[in-house]
């Protein structure tokens, strides 16, 4: 009810024609063809929703909850810019975009933002503020211009925004958006093994794997400075993101298919290394580009005449990332992944950097290994307000 009245609100403050503009972006209705998709996919509009953002991949995909209570894919955007590298964000001005759990509420929302449309991810969240973080505005927007954002088109954050609206119309009190640096597979992990923000990917993996084997949103807490998932502590005991985990319990079943998924997923990673590259732990590029979209800019240049489509409208002036010759070897080793490589020293493979989170149930679960805490102050975010006049207005650092 609290997020109908918001939305609600907007609409009926068009007193003028910015707050006319800004309503009539804010409650645009879903599209026929998207209607069609949903009802193709057996999701109704106001069924919950959930997105997964993949950097190195450039996608964002969003999930929506089927008739028989489980969570589908409804569709995948191409992401117009990302900025930073792949890693998590650590400071105010490092350009990074934010991985990890974020929590989106009603009052995250901001239709007047200055990126068309755009909602607050929330940065920083309780496992952020555990290693000081600092950053404030950190959005999911349009407008295909990134400084530590995911910039969609216009057309795509419209969608999206829509999409959402309906959602909490339907009762959703947030949505969760799972951040991660790439598609969590053994393939990705064993190419980027050498990298040092692998234990905290592996804390992140725990999550996506909560997701893969049940299709149910994660229950997020922090403890230990790090995530778990779905657990439940003991009674008489909470989590608290600074303090060690107390006991907890994970459902039994779901505890022996994410065990069973992270095994199988450690033995291939392990098969793989010694035959797979090496990527780059920093390729210079600032961040990252749907190549449906590069491949737009490069007609633009060129000025040749393409009858290829893309899922919106680039802004006249777009800033792609900078092409570097390490961020040419990068994307020359996603290329060729697949081919005979060059040998590779690989080391030691990093399966035990984090362990799984085994909430032994019935037992204590050891808190996971912490990442390396940033030398930077903790600086509380400012949260986007979803009212015509919010004072956040897009901008991210």
């Amino acid at each position: 009810m609290a997020a109908l009245a918001a939305f609600s609100a907007l609409a009926l403050a068009a007193c003028n024609a910015t707050d006319a503009e800004v309503a009539r972006k804010a409650n645009k209705p879903l599209t026929p063809q998207m209607v069609s998709l949903l009802s193709q996919k057996d999701m109704a509009p106001a069924s919950p929703m959930l997105v997964r953002i993949f950097k190195e991949e450039a996608e964002l995909e969003v999930w929506k909850v089927t008739s028989d209570g489980s969570f589908a894919l409804l569709k995948t955007y191409p992401i117009c810019r990302w900025s930073g590298e792949l890693g998590p964000k650590v400071r105010m001005g490092d350009r990074q975009a934010p991985e990890g759990f974020y929590a989106i509420t009603p009052g995250q929302m901001n239709p007047n933002s200055n990126y068309y449309l755009s909602f607050n991810l929330g940065f920083p969240n309780a496992f952020d503020k555990a290693y000081g973080r600092t950053g404030e505005f950190l959005m999911v927007h349009g407008d295909c211009s990134s400084a530590g954002c995911y910039a969609m088109t216009d057309e795509q954050i419209s969608e999206i925004f829509s999409l959402a609206r309906e959602s909490f119309a339907g009762g959703q009190r947030s949505f969760q958006v799972q951040a991660y640096p790439f598609r969590m597979t053994p393939k990705n992990l064993a190419k980027h093994r050498n990298n040092p923000n692998m234990a905290f990917w592996r804390n992140l993996k725990q999550g996506y794997d909560h997701f893969e084997v049940t299709k149910q949103e994660p229950k997020v807490n922090v403890c230990g400075r790090a995530y778990v998932f779905d657990a439940e502590p003991v009674p008489g005991r909470a989590f608290d993101a600074n303090q060690s985990c107390p006991p907890y319990q994970v459902a039994p079943q779901v505890a022996a298919a994410v065990a069973e998924k992270q095994r199988a997923d450690d033995a291939q990673v392990a098969a793989l290394a010694p035959s797979s590259p090496v990527v780059p732990v920093r390729t210079g590029s600032d961040g990252g580009m749907h190549p449906v979209f590069l491949a737009k800019l490069k007609e633009r240049e060129s000025g040749q005449m393409s009858f290829s489509e893309a899922p919106g409208t680039l802004p006249e002036y777009v800033n792609p990332p900078k092409v570097t010759d390490a961020s040419l070897a990068a994307a020359a080793a996603r290329a060729t992944s697949d081919a005979t490589p060059a040998p590779v020293t690989t080391g030691s493979v990093a399966p035990a950097a984090v362990p799984a989170a085994t909430a032994s149930v019935g037992g204590s679960a050891a808190p996971l290994p912490p990442v390396k805490p940033s030398a930077s102050t903790q600086k509380p975010s400012t949260v986007a307000s979803m009212s015509s006049g919010g004072a956040a207005s897009g901008y991210s650092q």
